[in-house]
This record gives C-alpha cells, sequence and structure tokens, in this order.
C-alpha cells in the first residue's frame, strides 16, 4: 500500500461559461453566396497579415502594438471587424503557445523513460509501476539513437518556447499536409483548393451588449434574418443603407432558439460565425455567448438521492446506478457509442449515447460520477512500447470533447456531475466488485465493476465491500467489521429480526422463534428450538464401547 499515490477528493464540476448552436442558412442565393466568398477571402487575408505580425512580436508583445495593428487592420475593414480579427488572433497564438508547451512536457517524458530503460541491463523484466530494460541489444541500440533524435527535437522545442516563436498555420496543418497525398485524401486539386480557401476565410464577428440585436457587425434579428456590415473596400456590395448587405437566406435555431431569441430581443451580446461546409454545398452561421456564473450544488447535496456510476471506454459507456450507502441497485446498463467513420459521425454518436445517460439519470433524479480522465500524456509510444493497439486505444477516446459534451448536458438538463480520481478504479472494481455481482443470469464485465469503484468513490465510500477483521482480535471487540455500519448506527448489535411465518425445515439458520435469542446459539443445556433434548457428554462411539 505504502507504493499507491494519494486520491484526490470528489469534486462537483461546474457547468459550461459558454453555449454555442450551430444551423443551416436555408437556400442561399447565387448573390449571397459570391458576397460571402469575396468578404470572407478579403478578411482572411486580413487575418493572415494579423498573424504574422503577432508572430513576429514574440514574447514582446504588448497592448501598444495590439492598438497599432487594430490601427491598420481598421483601414481596410471597420474597427469593429478589426477588433474581432486581432482577438481572434490573440487567441490563435495563445493556443499554439499552450500546444507548444504540451509538445516540450511530452517530449522531456520521453526522454527520460528512454534514459530510464537505456540505464538498466538487457532483458530486466519490469513491474506495474517502471519499466524493466530492452528486450535484446538490438532494441537497446534502436532506443539509444531514437534518444538523440528526441533530445534534439527537445532543444529546439525548448529553444522555441524561450524566444516565444511558434508555427500556425490558418487553415489547419493536417488539411495542408493533404496537399502533398491528394491520392490518399481521395481529393482532386481543385477540392482540394476549394476546402483550402473555405477553412481560411474569416468571417466572425464578436458580440457587443447594447448595440442592436446584441452584434453590429454580423446581425441576426429574432425573425431569422442575417446582415453584414461590409469591409469598406466592398461597400459597393451593399444592398441596404449604411454598407450592409443583407443575405435572403435565414437562419432558424432549432435548438436553444428560446434562449438565443430572448438574448437578441434584449440586445444582449451574441457572437456569430459564417462558414461553408464543401462537401455538402452548405453554409452554416454559429451563435455562441456567455453564460453567467452559477453557485456550484455542495457534495453532500448531489449524493443525497444516489448517483450513477460511469465508466468510459473507447466504444461504450458502462454504468451501474448505486444507492447512497454505495449499493449497485438493479442492472448494469451499457451505453454503446461507435467512434469509427468522420469527426461528424463521432460526435454523433457521442451525443446520442450521452443523451441517453442524462435522460436516466434526470428520470430518477441521480447525480452521475465520472472519473476525472486526462489521456494527454498518456498516447507516447514511449510509455507503452510495442503495445501498438492500446495506444490506439488510447489515442481514439476522445475523452476532453466526451467530458465536454457531457458536462454541457448535464448543466442543460440539471443533473449535478461528480468527478473521482481515477487511480486504481478499473483493478479495484474487478477485485472487490465483478465476482460478488455475477450471478446465473448476469455477468459483469471490468468495465461494469469499475463503474461500481467509481460510483462509491465519489460517494465517499471505500471502493472493497468489507473491512477486514482485526488482525489481533476476530470479533467485535476492536471494532465492528464492516464498513456499511458505524460505531453510531443504530441497531448495529442487534439480533437479527424473526420473520413470522409457518415453521418448515426450509427456513434458515438465525431464522427461527428464538433467533433473538443469543444463548439458543448452539449453547448446551438450552432449547435451542422447541424439542427438549440434551446430548451426553461422551460420543456415541464411547457409549457403545461401555455396554
Amino acid at each position: 500500500m505504502g507504493g499507491q499515490r494519494a486520491i484526490s477528493v470528489p469534486f462537483v464540476v461546474p457547468g459550461p461559461s459558454g453555449v454555442a448552436v450551430r444551423d443551416r442558412l436555408k437556400h442561399p442565393s447565387v448573390e449571397d453566396e459570391r458576397v460571402l466568398r469575396l468578404v470572407g477571402d478579403h478578411l482572411g487575408t486580413l487575418a493572415s497579415r494579423d498573424l504574422k505580425a503577432r508572430c513576429e512580436s514574440g514574447l514582446d508583445h504588448d497592448n501598444g502594438q495590439w492598438a497599432e495593428r487594430k490601427r491598420v487592420l481598421t483601414v481596410e475593414s471597420s474597427s469593429r471587424w478589426a477588433g474581432s480579427l486581432t482577438k481572434a488572433t490573440h487567441d490563435q497564438w495563445g493556443l499554439a503557445r499552450r500546444a507548444q508547451l504540451a509538445h516540450v512536457r511530452g517530449l522531456e517524458a520521453a526522454v527520460r523513460l528512454i534514459v530510464h530503460r537505456l540505464s538498466l541491463p538487457v532483458g530486466q523484466k519490469g513491474g506495474k509501476r517502471a519499466p524493466g530494460g530492452y528486450r535484446s541489444r538490438r532494441e537497446w541500440f534502436a532506443k539509444s539513437r531514437r534518444l538523440r533524435v528526441l533530445e534534439d527535437r527537445l532543444r529546439s522545442a525548448r529553444a522555441d518556447w524561450e524566444a516565444g516563436v511558434v508555427r500556425v498555420v490558418r487553415g489547419g496543418k493536417r488539411l495542408l499536409n493533404s496537399r502533398h497525398h491528394l491520392d490518399a485524401a481521395g481529393l482532386t486539386e481543385e477540392q482540394w483548393r476549394e476546402r483550402w480557401r473555405a477553412a481560411r476565410r474569416f468571417l466572425a464577428a464578436d458580440g457587443e451588449s447594447g448595440k442592436r440585436y446584441g452584434n453590429e457587425t454580423i446581425r441576426v434579428s429574432p425573425d431569422g434574418e442575417v446582415s453584414i456590415k461590409l469591409p469598406a473596400p466592398l461597400a459597393h456590395l451593399a444592398n441596404v443603407p449604411r454598407g450592409r448587405y443583407v443575405l435572403s437566406a435565414r437562419v432558424a435555431f432549432a435548438h436553444r432558439g428560446e434562449q438565443w431569441r430572448d438574448r437578441v430581443t434584449a440586445n444582449r451580446a451574441v457572437a456569430y460565425r459564417i462558414h461553408e461546409d464543401t462537401v455538402r454545398g452548405r453554409w452554416y452561421l454559429t451563435a455562441s455567448w456567455t453564460l453567467p456564473p452559477v453557485t456550484v450544488l455542495p457534495l453532500t447535496a448531489a449524493r443525497a438521492h444516489g448517483l450513477i456510476g460511469v465508466d468510459m471506454n473507447a466504444d461504450h459507456l458502462a454504468t451501474w446506478r448505486l444507492d447512497v450507502h454505495g449499493n449497485p441497485v438493479g442492472e448494469s446498463r451499457t451505453f454503446a457509442c461507435d467512434l469509427s467513420g468522420t469527426a461528424s459521425h463521432r460526435d454523433a454518436q457521442m451525443r446520442h449515447a450521452l443523451i441517453r445517460l442524462v435522460h436516466w439519470a434526470e428520470r430518477h433524479g441521480l447525480a452521475i460520477a465520472v472519473e476525472d480522465l486526462d489521456f494527454t500524456a498518456e498516447t507516447t509510444r514511449e510509455k507503452h512500447g510495442r503495445q501498438k493497439r492500446f495506444r490506439r486505444l488510447v489515442s481514439g477516446m476522445p475523452t476532453s470533447r466526451l467530458r465536454a459534451r457531457l458536462v454541457g448536458m448535464a448543466a442543460e438538463h440539471d443533473v449535478p456531475l461528480i468527478a473521482v480520481d481515477p487511480a486504481y478504479t478499473s483493478r479495484w472494481g474487478a477485485q472487490h466488485w465483478q465476482k460478488p455481482l455475477t450471478s446465473a443470469h448476469r455477468t459483469p464485465t471490468r468495465h461494469h465493476a469499475a463503474s461500481v469503484a467509481i460510483g462509491r468513490r465519489a460517494l465517499g465510500h471505500p471502493i472493497r465491500r468489507r473491512t477486514a477483521p482485526p488482525s489481533a482480535h476476530r470479533s467485535d471487540g476492536q471494532g465492528h467489521r464492516t464498513v456499511q455500519a458505524g460505531p453510531g448506527a443504530p441497531g448495529r448489535e442487534e439480533p437479527r429480526p424473526r420473520v413470522p411465518g409457518p415453521r418448515t425445515r426450509s427456513v434458515r439458520a438465525g431464522r427461527g422463534a428464538k433467533a433473538g435469542d443469543q444463548r439458543a446459539q448452539h449453547r448446551s443445556g438450552h432449547m435451542a428450538e422447541d424439542e427438549t433434548w440434551l446430548q451426553d457428554s461422551l460420543p456415541l462411539s464411547f457409549q457403545e464401547r461401555s455396554h
């Protein structure tokens, strides 16, 4: 037990800080599409220039440089478009810095692991907590060469981090690299270029409270009319006064439409983004706004009616309902989600599984307990070695996206979400719960046993079912044997109640008429049941010999 790490305390997950909804721009005209492309291409060019200027300034960037960038962009667009461009650039640069730091930490972990394994004798076996040496001299030599490569990458990444140098691709690095592998991507050069242009367009505007419908740049009325403030060089495309273009396409948000309509009617800030899906040939509009901070429910209140323990896996969610005492109730449930295929298919499968889970919890007034998982440091090939299938499995689990989806859905339905430390839940769940929960008609998996362990940890109970009797004294003299009943629990030391009914031979021990009489439990000279008899002091074999 000394090698186990400390277990973090469970906590109630706060709700999301914002919300975003998306809907299709229905039936845009040819002129609408032409104007959107022209505006998006023009602003995309400005965004690329601004990102270049921001990356060149590096760590020396200050508010004065930000204001100067905004003044330069205002001349070729407008003050509001310039504000949205500079803010988007700042967010993109910050995201690149965070990804760069994660890359440095990943390289450091890989280098430490290789150095440790190279220091061990070849063929030395490892344990559960530390890997052993490499299996052969050939593997040892290959890893020594890889160590030099990783150290060189680490030096370069550290130098970039200290100098504030980031490398960002507007449009995405994956799409950029597919240009060199068009056959593998199943694209022609024209199709790729169309996607590349669409990905690099900029049609996003931040909201502003107090302005008409919460946004002066991209304005959407409560009845779904969309109008855009045109940049100065494209003002001649306006079809209404004051340099605006009103689209013939309308938008109607089916999800959270009432919330969005209440905000725009009250002139509260709403941010919008317009983008084109070149594969489907459609245009979409995304609306987003911030949510007011909500007081987090106390942990004791979240546990009041029990909860549902959830074990997240690559292709399903294993769940089990627990009462307030940590006992499994009913049968386990599995919510399947096929995470293969395209990103939209994976997202739809994930949402379908999560909404069924949330509806189950909402129907019974229960909380949901999940592991506070973070697999960003678990995908390195140096940690899991030759376990390619396991590395692929871990890499394919969208823990961050699934967690974000679950937090948003649970908050929408007022379902408390409790996060627990993921340490040892799978191992201890299988050890203490898989076999006891197995019956002739039920065979739980390790994942369902892990969901019970997660639920018990969220409730504040130990994962193991019972505490072992004291080593020095195997009775209740040094404390009660079970963890379910504390020393102050009423009725803990009382005898079991008598079950009324006819006396038959099928009555189990301890359920008779004198089950509450402690003297009647196998004591000589006292009536154990209805008959009166005394056993002789000598065994029957000795009595026969005496006769």
